[in-house]
């Protein structure tokens, strides 16, 4: 009996040391010497203190902003915990509304959308990311043709020209990873800071 526990026990301390420490702290410590932006959590600094970070969305509502995708994250109302209330990119609750194409909801939410997108840009088609929620709910990025169709509202907003605004969003496009993965894309919020930057040296 001893000669099968021993071993068994032997086993457990040896993994859980390997696994749960060594392991852990080797990475930890690789991850933080080659990538330390990216390990702690790809924040963005404004004038010595953090204002976000460049992997999660914020809730740009103001005119004088590009706006981010719709956000369809709800949490808990605070004056009434039996009711659900929207809590756009709230990073600590993030997920998807999860309603099928079908759901009259969505439906009225994205006619809604379109038509307050339509009276901003009326000669332009409404890129899809403008009016569709990410599965996370926090996503950081819009599409260079979402950006782009936001710059005559911004533009009217900060008193810009529409071609000083349009540069700038092609000056922020990310294109792919080694040019092979993912799709080109603009951080809001990265966007949004160049943005304040012109606008105050204009």
């Amino acid at each position: 009996m001893r000669k099968q526990i021993r071993p068994a026990i032997l086993m457990i301390v040896v993994m859980t040391v390997l696994t749960g420490l060594a392991y852990p702290l080797a990475m930890t410590g690789i991850a933080q010497a080659l990538f330390p932006a990216q390990a702690n959590g790809s924040l963005i600094e404004k004038d010595g203190r953090v204002i976000g970070s460049a992997l999660i969305g914020q809730n740009f509502a103001s005119e004088k902003y590009f706006h981010p995708r719709p956000s369809a994250i709800t949490g808990t109302d605070p004056n009434d915990p039996t009711k659900t209330v929207a809590t756009p990119y709230d990073a600590s609750n993030s997920g998807a509304s999860n309603l099928a194409p079908t759901s009259q909801a969505l439906i009225d939410r994205v006619k809604g959308d379109a038509a307050k997108l339509k009276a901003e840009n009326p000669n332009q088609p409404i890129p899809v990311d403008l009016v569709t929620s990410s599965a996370s709910g926090i996503d950081p990025d819009i599409t260079p043709a979402g950006a782009l169709f936001q710059v005559p509202r911004v533009a009217r907003a900060r008193g810009l020209t529409e071609d000083q605004l349009r540069t700038l969003v092609l000056r922020n496009i990310q294109t792919r990873f080694a040019g092979v993965l993912g799709e080109p894309r603009v951080n809001v919020l990265a966007l949004n800071l160049a943005l304040d930057a012109l606008a105050a040296g204009k």
